[in-house]
């Protein structure tokens, strides 16, 4: 496989991982048949996001304050994902990195 191929391929994974929780499984899926960097660092960036958002479903005046945070950090994972860059998610990113190490 040529180097731009991998390079559509691992921005495409990048990408659809942030489209809903399916998704995500489609690029966890996707990203089984072509291992890249850049695949498995957007799905373990956008699972945090997801989770966090999930817990946050649960506690109702926090709930106000985080989703527009957890949106707005959606936001700036996806314009990193668009662009091909390994951008971690301001303050969590790193924890995210290191808690889905496990996802390769």
């Amino acid at each position: 496989m040529s180097e731009e191929t991998t390079s559509t391929s691992s921005n495409t994974i990048a990408i659809i991982s942030h489209i809903t929780l399916i998704g995500w499984i489609i690029a966890l899926v996707m990203h089984q048949n072509d291992r890249t960097s850049l695949g498995v660092f957007y799905i373990r960036q956008v699972l945090g996001l997801f989770l966090l958002m999930f817990v946050s479903s649960f506690i109702p005046f926090l709930n106000l304050i985080l989703v527009p945070v957890v949106l707005v950090l959606w936001i700036l994972s996806l314009i990193g994902a668009v662009q091909s860059k390994e951008q971690l998610t301001p303050v969590l990113g790193p924890m995210f990195q290191d808690w889905f190490k496990g996802i390769s």
